[in-house]
């Protein structure tokens, strides 16, 4: 069971989040974040020695969680196929849906949103965003390579190439649905990423 501390502590990573992705790494306070989760100034230094010793834990959480998001659409697409192909295609399609689903506009991405804000951050907080986008590939690389070992392709591509397209197409969709105020974009371009997965296997 969780301490207090530690659930204090989500607490104002949770938060901290939620006004990072509504106005920015710059455009948040700390002491925006005190008051929003109803810590003294002490309480909050007690957690995290800076701002960007707050960013940078965020970052982490912000990477398991989506690592957790990621596996759980996996795990439901290896529970519909044994087939490499299809649990793909069929955690794209799983993807596109879970952001059709979304009440509103896909909330931003705090990777996008600390590399816009990179001027302002120290080295450990550009590392963990970096670090997240690795996580990202190696998951969507590691399914791509057991694609390869049953099936051929059409235009060689390596799997990293692959991996590296789809985490554009999910960071970009974020971004272009947000610009544009169109929460279709996103699993638009997550579906479109799917059909030329679909054509670039020979045997699809």
């Amino acid at each position: 069971m969780p301490t207090k501390g530690e659930l204090t502590r989500e607490n104002v990573l949770a938060i901290a989040q939620k006004l990072m992705l509504e106005k920015g790494f710059s455009g948040t306070s700390i002491d925006e974040i005190i008051d929003a989760s109803g810590l003294t100034k002490g309480g909050f230094f007690y957690h995290f020695n800076s701002k960007n010793d707050l960013a940078k834990h965020l970052m982490y959480k912000y990477q398991a969680d989506d690592a957790a998001f990621f596996n759980g659409i996996f795990q439901r697409a290896d529970e519909l196929s044994e087939d490499p192909l299809q649990q793909m295609l069929i955690f794209l399609k799983l993807l596109a849906e879970a952001m059709i689903d979304l009440p509103g506009l896909h909330p931003g991405c705090l990777v996008a949103n600390f590399t816009f804000y990179s001027q302002m951050l120290n080295d450990d907080v550009k590392q963990a965003a970096a670090e997240t986008l690795v996580v990202w590939r190696n998951m969507f690389a590691e399914r791509i390579e057991s694609i390869n070992i049953k099936y051929s392709q059409k235009i060689e591509t390596s799997s990293t190439e692959l991996a590296d397209m789809l985490n554009s197409v999910i960071e970009g969709g974020i971004i272009v649905s947000r610009a544009q105020g169109d929460k279709n974009i996103l699993p638009q371009q997550i579906l479109m990423y799917r059909d030329h997965l679909r054509f670039l296997y020979s045997d699809v």
